[in-house]
């Protein structure tokens, strides 16, 4: 009973957040996209038969799938959580002073978790693979046995990540679990002529296929594992959040005095480094992004693996200026919304604060550019055409991230990781997300078509460089559309505060 309440409370709560209305437009794009994700997975469980036969006649195509493909989808559903699954969240003060073990709260949001739409979004890839593969051998029921068990894997892999994602959350250090653990895990496939992980994937995907019950409870045993490990740790950083033990040192105070020469815009860019610095939802987030960049770069810089792919070259060189802005901007004035009032009974202070912002987001573009500086010194892209998208992003992108402060009135707690309110908004910035990587490619490759590669990184260069030259002409514009619309911000802003 417990469980169906808390489940009544999360609607009730999606559905007075004041983002409410604005998500059922993005909801809508989110579902197209979701679709269009379904088919893409549809296609490629189609050819996938065909295609491992073809490249090796003396195996069934589901042995190669077992063996060797199944391990790199599970490491590739892992990555892609940290781009569409957030850690989820619940608002657990209310109900502490209700007779209800703080644990069952936990139990909710593992439960939530582990049922979540995501876990199933694979088997459009798998159903359709062994109905092609499985059924002349083992009927339906091979094909039911076996897509349950890859349903299963997936719950494995969501606690796994809601593991790991929550140790990163705490300290960025915790990054390399992960990262050596997955490193063995390919190496072991790779290293030995006869690999024994292979053989053992192998049975195990045999096993799901034949519905032997072993193989099940083992995989139970597992998911049963990594629930009890997620429990303790949320227990105890539910713990650490609601009394606020890590909040009572400060190690050190930086003051950044050489800002006090720009006045209250140096206040305000003082102000955000802090913020970045002490608070821990966008010190992780900052972090997160920070490492992420650094080893897109270094792939890019010193391996071959993107040498022969001119779009994966684009595509990182893209990431690397547009992820920093996506940290903060895609929530622009919702860290701001913990204090908003303060900020509004000054005249025109938050024209000083978006100014202040889009300084401080423009120095922090340089970062990317020294990061790909060996990659451009070894020839493997040109200079024009990093200078190019930074500008591009420091002027257009910035111009469109910038627009959201004035619609975006949810307030996004500073350190609450687990314990906060249900977060407004995710739809419509999943849609902003895929369009700042989707508007520079496109741009991009369509001046080179039209103009030819160099005239077509100029105008990119250009477009970019007019609107950073007018930033504040359409800054101004922006901060009157707040000042009209502050009154609806400030309430929505107060509604969702934790």
């Amino acid at each position: 009973m417990i469980f169906n309440e808390l489940r009544k409370h999360r609607k009730l709560a999606s559905k007075r957040n004041p983002m409410y209305e604005k998500n059922k437009f993005g909801k809508f794009w989110v579902y197209i996209g979701a679709a269009f994700w379904a088919a893409y997975l549809i296609f490629f469980g189609i050819i996938f038969p065909s295609l491992f036969e073809e490249t090796s006649p003396n195996m069934e195509p589901y042995y190669i799938m077992n063996g060797s493909i199944l391990i790199f989808i599970l490491i590739a559903d892992f990555l892609f959580r940290f781009a569409f699954q957030q850690t989820p969240t619940q608002e657990v003060k209310p109900y502490l002073l209700l007779p209800i073990k703080k644990k069952r709260l936990i139990d909710f949001l593992l439960i939530r978790s582990g049922l979540s739409s995501y876990n199933y979004i694979w088997l459009f890839l798998f159903i359709p693979f062994s109905f092609l593969t499985i059924t002349k051998y083992f009927g339906f029921w091979g094909v039911f046995t076996y897509c349950l068990g890859i349903w299963l894997l997936m719950i494995i892999n969501n606690y796994w990540y809601l593991f790991c994602k929550t140790l990163i959350d705490e300290h960025i250090c915790w990054i390399i679990l992960p990262i050596v653990i997955y490193g063995a895990v390919i190496s072991s496939l790779f290293i030995p002529k006869e690999s024994l992980l292979f053989y053992i994937l192998l049975d195990i995907g045999n096993g799901y296929i034949e519905g032997n019950l072993l193989y099940f409870i083992g995989t139970i045993i597992i998911i049963a594992f990594f629930w009890l490990a997620n429990r303790q740790l949320m227990n105890k950083l539910i713990y650490a959040e609601l009394s606020k033990t890590k909040d009572n040192k400060v190690k050190h105070i930086s003051e950044f005095h050489f800002f006090e020469i720009y006045g209250e815009i140096g206040e305000f860019m003082r102000l955000e480094i802090k913020m970045l610095l002490r608070n821990k939802r966008p010190k992780t987030s900052f972090n997160m992004i920070l490492v992420a960049v650094v080893i897109f770069s270094a792939a890019l810089s010193f391996t071959d693996v993107y040498d022969s792919s001119g779009n994966m070259k684009l595509f990182i060189i893209v990431y690397a200026f547009i992820v920093f802005a996506m940290t903060t901007l895609l929530t622009i004035m919702g860290y701001e919304g913990n204090y908003l009032d303060g900020l509004m009974s000054c005249k025109e202070t938050i024209r000083s604060l978006l100014q202040a912002k889009y300084y401080m987001y423009s120095l922090f573009e340089l970062l990317p550019l020294i990061l790909m500086l060996p990659a451009i010194i070894t020839g493997k892209i040109t200079f024009l055409s990093v200078i190019s998208i930074m500008f591009f992003t420091v002027g257009f992108m910035y111009f469109l991230f910038f627009q959201l402060a004035v619609y975006n009135n949810n307030t996004e707690p500073l350190n609450e990781k687990l314990t906060g309110r249900q977060s407004g908004g995710k739809s419509r910035r999943l849609i902003v997300s895929f369009a700042a990587f989707i508007i520079p490619m496109v741009l991009y490759n369509l001046f080179i078509a039209l103009m030819g590669e160099v005239m077509g990184e100029i105008i990119l260069l250009f477009i970019g460089l007019g609107f950073m030259l007018t930033s504040r002409l359409w800054i101004n514009n922006i901060y009157q559309r707040v000042m009209k619309n502050r009154y609806k911000n400030m309430e929505g802003f107060r509604d969702s505060r934790v």
